[in-house]
């Protein structure tokens, strides 16, 4: 894909991601989260790593292998987003309590089923969008 196309692509992609992953993480994160807060955690830590994953590390590794590229991208979103959320709602009290890793594996749980959902819809080349 060139700049261009990635660039296209980024909007549709980030509203896919969150259509995907706010569900898990309204059901999934820990009960101390208000519904507003998990909305959000929904819209804002893709916002924080779909960019860097489709604009930055897509580039850089797009010559490569195809396999490094999603272990290096799918393992740096739900990182980055754990760390994220964690610095702005974790509380010293909570530090590896069941509420901490509850939030965590959601976290991680909503980045799966995204990378899945991407996966499937890239198999039929994204309907045409991009191919």
């Amino acid at each position: 894909m060139s700049p261009a196309d990635l660039w296209r692509f980024l909007p549709i992609g980030y509203v896919f991601t969150i259509l995907i992953e706010t569900p898990i993480l309204l059901i999934g994160l820990s009960r101390r989260h208000s519904i507003k807060r998990r909305l959000f955690a929904g819209v804002w830590l893709t916002a924080c790593t779909y960019p860097i994953v489709v604009l930055v590390m897509y580039p850089l590794l797009v010559n490569g292998s195809r396999v490094i590229y999603l272990v290096i991208a799918e393992t740096f979103a739900p990182v980055a987003e754990c760390i994220l959320f964690w610095l702005a709602y974790g509380k010293a009290e909570e530090l590896g309590k069941r509420s901490m890793w509850q939030d965590f594996i959601t976290i991680v749980a909503a980045n799966l089923a995204s990378f899945i959902g991407g996966e499937l819809l890239n198999s039929y080349v994204w309907f045409g969008f991009f191919g």
